[in-house]
């Protein structure tokens, strides 16, 4: 897998560079600071700007308490505690210690965010104030439907605060109904002198230790940080940059029922996969079967896989500062990051085809299998041992310039502009992500045991096989797949504040943004499933045996001796290229360069707002901000469609769609809305606040939902076909919120909140039927061919009748061509739609806004120090609820809030002399995470988890700290289910990380 890992030298290299350029700076400057009279004056200054800055964990806990304190609506933070200093290394993990922020968990990290109940697609992320975009390409698979911010892709030394609205105000970028989250870095006049430092750190993930011995990983990665800001021209000019480089090599195994659950009633007699009935053959294997009005699921497949993945990250950012007069400042900054992953995988599957078997189940009324079998009587089924080669590369760029004018006392007014990008493209010359399958027929009976946390399959082999062995393996099918996303945003934004003599003010602005976002995609699939060749024409070199288990030792029953557990391993670029010679065609193992899926969507908007702000000094102050937003969007979807150009009747009941060049089709949309806030914050004392918030926010649809193509099954039936199309008439998701706050700061650094909030959501997109007529596509069905056979005596429901008339008299004859009789004395052929004929109908599924959901909870806060102990605790519990939550007794398409949880943080510190200790407890409830598996409708719910961080460093000096992290120190273990527990859907093992490090001041 090593070859995956590309340029981590030269980016050592150039972040050595970096560094000593920053060093050969800071030399010059200290020079010149010696041969100048000022220079004690400077050094003093930065002295005392020691004195100014917040640090210590004490510190920042403060300045987040004040960040909340005097903020108008209900806003927490994070502020750093120093300059490169952020609390955690990931900005998710740091958002999760939030009260009602919880996160998604991408390859061990934190990735995504939750905001009350409210998914990751609908929280915006800004980066000083402005939009950012976001980009994904699934995983290497197919096109992405998702605005989420991926917050792995940003190193957290560059950040200087976290904020996190949770009410709406006009002056915030619409799109955030959750929250809004604005991710503020350092500007070198908000920190004047000279700063410098450099964070040198070695991470030791665990996992790679738990890794086949083909996976290269080093057990201790990189990470190394500088920091350098000056102030020069009597504070007129400042200049900021940083610079990060990350490695990290990690590991983890994952158990998964990947292609999902088929769901049954008890009393279903009609599916040819369901379980036997009374006087069906096996039926008297089957113990405890559900009843009649039980609901079942049986499982498609169980897999194990083991996975190795290898990951760089590099940050930057350059910012320039410049303020001619004391009422004018200027700013130019640029940020680029940085983020490839590459991932191997290994993997023991089987694939059940809902044969009889002995199996037992739970009792109903959502009854799920104990023990689940399927009989196979010669033992030549195949045990699957699949590999996948994964390689994405993630770039994100900001280019932005802001000028504040102090017009003069009473009227200051902002203008910022800037053009960003997030991109994620394949980053390997195979593709994004390639798939081997490969196998052994040798399996026979197969038993899965569902009872415990850890599935438990047994494979029964063939008389005198005592396992698999590299003899008997071969590559079966392959996919190979190309994922492209690419989304920009480009912002000017005008803003102001009016200040009126009775100390109110009116605050206003406007903007204009344009967001085009494009997800591609394209494949190469093989279906040769049986075999390429035979195991001889495989090098047994290629493979080695290896053992499951030993991937699982965190999962309690790993080591259960019914496991079978011995797979092969291989090298994926060795078999690929030895499976492109067998086929004797290598373009069957890359994926193809041209997309056959292309989503293009442009959406304009245009947005004003005016907000009043004023204090009423009556006995108890109120402080009072009332605002109206106004939001037009204009949407332009484009998709690369396949274009029908007619219709062929190829046997009896099947008609077939013909297709020709793909092409763009275009659809449009358009909405606005006007957007009121009030905020209320009453000083009930000087130490107790308040408040009450009410403010309407909106959530744009996904990007597949308003998608502007039209695609057809190339498969209709007589009476019609089916296909489905995006919807860029979609209106976005409406919130109205209300909120409630109670907070009492009855220390320096120490305060205690309650609060309650609402949200009534309305316009959720569901899915609804239309017909339509797309390409005017002829059927021969009701044409002239066809009325004439019902002429002739045949029965309109008589297709075989219909068709043997039609090739019979019509051989040869436009749109006609018969080639013959079958074994059934039934004619053989085609058959056209003609000018003439009948326009075929198609059912198309079009997203719709159809439903509306409300949710509720409440927040509890508490944050204490204790004196001048140097101890403290900051602790929070989040409590969201709705009535529209997923109904396990319905099999059919249902909707219900994904992400909603609870969920609860505990952090304790020690923050005194030279020591600064702080442990990290975070908590979350089991939440349904999906309504779709493998097997279409079934809910996904990951399951309750949580997780000890911590984190201890020691100032040696004023100028040096070392520091020592653990991550999941209690090496948690996660896993999904389905409708019952024992529906495993995926089980997954991670592993604790830690980091040694240390940071020096220059």
């Amino acid at each position: 897998m090593k070859e995956l890992h590309v340029v981590p030298k030269k980016r050592i290299l150039t972040s050595a560079l970096l560094l000593a350029l920053a060093n050969t700076a800071w030399a010059q400057e200290a020079a010149e600071k010696v041969d100048s009279p000022a220079a004690s004056t400077t050094e003093t200054d930065a002295t005392t700007l020691d004195t100014v800055v917040v640090t210590g964990i004490r510190g920042s806990l403060t300045s987040s308490m004040n960040l909340k304190r005097d903020a108008q609506g209900i806003i927490d933070g994070i502020v750093a505690e120093d300059i490169g200093k952020f609390p955690d290394t990931n900005l998710a993990e740091s958002l999760q210690r939030i009260s009602g922020v919880s996160i998604d968990r991408s390859l061990g990290e934190g990735s995504k965010v939750t905001v009350r109940g409210v998914g990751p697609d609908f929280n915006l992320v800004l980066l000083n104030g402005r939009q950012m975009p976001a980009s994904s390409n699934a995983g290497g698979a197919g096109v992405s439907n998702s605005r989420a911010f991926d917050f792995a892709n940003l190193a957290s030394e560059a950040i200087s605060a976290v904020e996190v609205y949770k009410t709406s105000r006009a002056s915030t970028p619409a799109g955030g109904i959750g929250a809004t989250i604005n991710i503020k870095t350092a500007r070198p006049l908000d920190n004047p002198g000279f700063l410098a430092n450099v964070g040198i750190k070695g991470v030791h993930d665990t996992s790679v230790n738990n890794l086949p011995r083909s996976f290269e990983g080093d057990s201790v990665t990189p990470e190394v940080s500088g920091i350098f800001s000056n102030t020069s021209a009597d504070g007129k000019f400042g200049i900021a940059l940083t610079a990060s480089y990350q490695e990290r090599d990690f590991g983890f195994s994952q158990a998964a029922v990947a292609n999902g659950w088929a769901r049954f009633r008890g009393d279903d007699t009609t599916s040819w996969n369901r379980l036997p009935q009374p006087g069906d053959p096996g039926y008297d294997l089957i113990t405890n079967r559900p009843g009649p009005d039980d609901i079942y699921s049986r499982p498609q497949n169980l897999g194990y896989s083991v996975n190795g993945v290898q990951r760089q990250r590099t940050n930057g950012q350059l910012t320039l500062q410049y303020a001619p007069t004391d009422r004018v400042t200027t700013t130019l900054d640029y940020t680029y990051s940085e983020n490839k992953i590459q991932q191997q995988r290994n993997e023991l599957s089987v694939w059940f085809n809902y044969g009889p078997g002995a199996s037992s189940w739970t009792d109903g009324p959502v009854s799920a299998p104990i023990i689940y079998s399927e009989t196979i009587t010669a033992a030549n089924a195949d045990i699957a041992m699949g590999g996948m080669q994964l390689a994405n590369k993630n770039t994100n760029e900001s280019l932005g310039f802001n000028v504040e004018w102090e017009v003069n006392d009473s009227l200051n007014l902002e203008f910022d502009y800037h053009d960003s990008s997030a991109e994620t493209r394949p980053d390997s010359p195979y593709g994004s992500a390639g798939v081997l399958g490969a196998a052994a027929f040798i399996r026979g009976t197969t038993t899965a045991d569902f009872s415990g946390d850890f599935p438990i399959v047994n494979i029964q082999l063939p008389p005198g096989v005592a396992g698999v062995d590299p003899s008997q393996a071969l590559v079966t099918g392959s996919v190979f797949q190309n994922a492209y996303s690419r989304s920009e945003v480009e912002q000017g934004q005008l803003s102001g504040t009016f200040k009126f003599g009775d100390y109110s003010g009116l605050d206003f602005g406007v903007a204009s943004t344009e967001v085009n976002n494009r997800t591609a995609y394209g494949y190469m699939q093989r279906d040769t499933w049986g075999g390429v060749g035979t195991p001889a024409d495989y090098e047994d070199g290629i493979w080695y045996v290896d053992d499951m288990s030993r991937y699982f030792d965190s999962f309690s029953g790993s080591n259960d001796p019914n496991f079978s557990s011995q797979f092969l391993v291989f090298d994926f670029n060795r078999l690929r290229d030895q499976a492109a010679l067998v086929a004797g065609d290598d373009s069957f193992y890359r994926a193809p360069t041209e997309f056959t899926r292309d989503l293009r969507t442009t959406e304009k908007s245009k947005s004003a707002y005016l907000q009043w702000t004023t204090t009423f000094d009556w006995s108890m102050p109120l402080h009072v901000a009332a605002g109206v937003r106004y939001e037009e969007t204009e949407v332009t979807s484009s998709a690369l469609v396949p274009i029908g150009t007619g219709i062929s009747w190829g046997s009896a009941n099947e008609l077939n769609v013909i297709f020709g060049e793909a092409g763009f089709t275009t659809l449009k949309g358009k909405y606005d809305y006007l957007l009121p806030n009030l905020d209320l914050a009453l000083d009930l004392t000087d130490t107790i606040k308040l408040r009450g918030s009410y403010g309407e926010t909106i959530g744009r649809p996904g990007w597949q939902d308003i998608q502007g193509g039209q695609t057809i099954a190339q498969l209709l039936r007589v009476d019609g076909g089916d296909g489905n199309q995006g919807n860029p008439a979609l209106e976005p998701l409406l919130s109205h919120n209300f909120d409630l706050s109670f907070e009492w700061y009855y220390g320096e650094s120490s305060y205690l909140s309650v609060g309650y909030f609402r949200k009534n959501i309305d316009n959720y997109i569901g899915v609804t039927q239309i017909e339509d007529t797309p390409f005017d596509l002829h059927t021969p069905v009701g044409g002239a061919y066809w009325n004439e056979a019902l002429g002739s005596g045949c029965a309109v429901s008589d297709m075989v009748c219909i068709r043997n008339f039609i090739l019979i008299n019509h051989a040869g004859d436009p749109g006609v061509t018969s080639t013959g009789t079958n074994a059934n004395g039934e004619q053989t052929g085609t058959i056209e739609g003609l000018p003439g004929d009948p326009i075929a109908s198609f059912a198309i599924t079009v997203p719709a806004n159809q439903q509306s959901a409300s949710l509720d909870g409440w927040e509890f806060n508490v944050q204490h120090v204790f004196g001048e102990s140097g101890f403290g605790l900051a602790a929070n519990y989040t409590i969201v609820d709705s009535s529209l939550g997923y109904d396990n007794y319905n099999l059919g398409e249902q909707f219900a809030l994904e992400g909603l949880s609870d969920s609860a943080n505990l952090v304790a510190f020690y923050d005194k002399g030279r020591w600064q200790v702080r442990a990290a407890y975070n908590w979350r409830d089991e939440f349904l995470s999906s309504r779709f598996d493998g097997q279409g409708p079934n809910p996904n719910y990951v399951e309750a988890y949580g997780q000890l961080d911590m984190n201890v460093s020691y100032e040696v000096t004023e100028r040096l700290t070392l520091q020592v992290e653990g991550i999941n120190l209690t090496d948690e273990t996660q896993r999904v289910h389905g409708r019952h527990q024992n529906q495993v859907l995926f089980a997954t093992q991670n592993g604790p990380r830690y980091m040694f490090g240390l940071r020096y001041k220059f």
